[in-house]
């Protein structure tokens, strides 16, 4: 899918203007897809796009299923009768520029279960038929997800191996109780994740029908509070209490004298190996039922991966421990033949990484912030692509494009300035000209650098515990100028969408 030229933009949908406080699946979605095929651009990719977790990260999510509620188009919602136009009436200081999370999500659940009172109330035969089918055909995730969010309910700002005993363990007895007595509940999130799939069908339709396809991104490892984790407690490495023995990280390097601590359970690889990989095979099934490609986070701890004990206060005492390697690609070919994936290779590449990545032809990743300041064998400058290959100005785990070049050095610029030849006035331009005529068959800008914005608008700072996930832009922000320069540089580099 990704070998012919093609040109795209990095957004996620919580980054899309809206009257309610973020980004949505409604009509901004929809006019941000329009204006993604006249400007030539084959692709949409966006990070998660499930539930957010600790710090509203989007990779920290309750499930690697479940679709986040926040995205749920509410406007569409009060046209099927289930909310009143003033329930959505956008209150006087919402921030166009940023999601105020602590805001918003009390804001948009609440109105999600008014929703949810009148759905029930409303009696449509078709419309329960849809609900029906849906839940029985996701049945395999949606029941433990709806359990695990009812009960997370019933003990708020518990982690679950702190849960009753009988619900930690998953006491049949315990959870068919809870079942009886929280049917309501349960539901509740049922339906707001068939809310969530049907409005995503609809837009992903949409964007098909004027060329555009999507491009999904699938965390390595899950958070500890989730239903991945609750429900398939023998997939993780944790204790008889269910608390991570060891926990998922990076060793120290150049930019971290103590490495990072993520703190994700790690897999029990031989455990999965034993089920023919079935937790990834459906885990990958369903993110392709959202999404026509995927990007694999942390590509490289698949071959190997930083074991961390879970009671380290850093990541300097971990250890490299083999990954599952093909084993787990063969099994993701058998059951998904033509697999769509992008690989993150981004980081301390070793050789085996390489050949893993090649072994299965999957495209890695190329950052044109990474390329200068070595020598001219730096595999991202663009002399040394290959087509096979996803070329980025930088990722939403980087500055934007205007702040990188504001942050560097004058040497620094020199060495920038001598490679792209060109006037570098306007950086973001010349970065994006630089991608668009290498021979790299994919390239992705995040929309910052398109819009030429500074580091005000951020999407993430690793390390960086608040503030982060929270940008947002304006349609009135967006020159038209800067659409058809994007235009223009897409259709001369043969980029285009037809």
């Amino acid at each position: 899918m990704l070998n012919k030229r093609g040109s795209g933009i990095l957004l996620h949908p919580t980054s899309l203007p809206g009257p309610l406080g973020s980004g949505d699946l409604g009509q901004d979605a929809y006019r941000f897809v329009d204006w993604l095929s006249s400007t030539g651009q084959s692709y949409w990719q966006m990070l998660p796009v499930g539930e957010v977790g600790p710090g509203n990260s989007p990779y920290m999510s309750t499930s690697s299923f479940a679709g986040n509620v926040l995205l749920i188009d509410l406007q569409d919602l009060a046209a099927r009768g289930w909310l009143r136009p003033d329930e959505i009436k956008p209150s006087d200081d919402i921030q166009p520029e940023y999601v105020d999370y602590g805001r918003i999500i009390p804001f948009r659940v609440s109105r999600l279960r008014i929703a949810f009172s009148k759905f029930g109330s409303i009696k449509n035969i078709e419309i329960s038929k849809s609900f029906n089918v849906f839940c029985e055909a996701e049945a395999g995730w949606l029941d433990d997800y709806a359990l695990f969010m009812a009960i997370s309910n019933l003990h708020p700002g518990m982690e679950w191996s702190r849960w009753p005993e009988s619900l930690l363990q998953r006491n049949a007895a315990a959870l068919n109780n809870v079942r009886r007595t929280h049917a309501e509940e349960i539901a509740f999130w049922k339906f707001v994740q068939w809310c969530f799939d049907r409005q995503w069908h609809a837009l992903r339709e949409y964007a098909h029908a004027k060329g555009v396809i999507l491009i999904g991104d699938v965390p390595i490892f899950v958070a500890y509070h989730s239903a991945d984790v609750w429900a398939n407690q023998g997939l993780f490495n944790l204790d008889p209490h269910g608390r991570p023995l060891t926990v998922a990280g990076v060793p120290p390097d150049y930019f971290s004298e103590t490495g990072q601590l993520w703190g994700n359970p790690l897999y029990q690889w031989d455990v999965h190996e034993k089920t023919g990989y079935a937790w990834w095979v459906e885990r990958m099934r369903r993110t392709l039922d959202l999404n026509d490609i995927v990007r694999v986070d942390h590509f490289r701890g698949f071959a190997g991966f930083w074991e961390i004990p879970a009671d380290a206060p850093t990541a300097i005492d971990g250890r490299w421990v083999e990954g599952p390697g093909a084993k787990l690609f063969d099994a993701l070919k058998r059951a998904i033949p033509n697999l769509p994936i992008i690989a993150e290779d981004l980081g301390v590449i070793t050789e085996d990484v390489v050949a893993l990545r090649e072994q299965f032809q999957l495209p890695g990743m190329k950052v044109l912030q990474f390329a200068f300041g070595g020598g001219d064998d730096n595999p991202f400058l663009p002399h040394n692509y290959v087509e096979n290959c996803v070329a980025y100005t930088g990722t939403h785990d980087n500055s934007t494009t205007v702040g990188w070049w504001q942050n560097l050095q004058q040497h620094e610029r020199d060495s920038v300035t001598h490679y792209l030849n060109t006037d570098t006035t306007e950086i973001h331009w010349s970065m994006i000209a630089a991608l668009q005529v290498s021979v790299a068959n994919t390239v992705i800008f995040p929309l910052q650098d398109v819009m030429g914005l500074n580091d005000n608008n951020r999407m993430n700072f690793p390390g960086k515990m608040e503030g982060n996930w929270a940008w947002r832009f304006r349609w009135e922000d967006l020159r038209n100028s800067d659409s058809t320069r994007l235009h223009e540089l897409t259709q001369q580099n043969s980029r285009a969408i037809a």
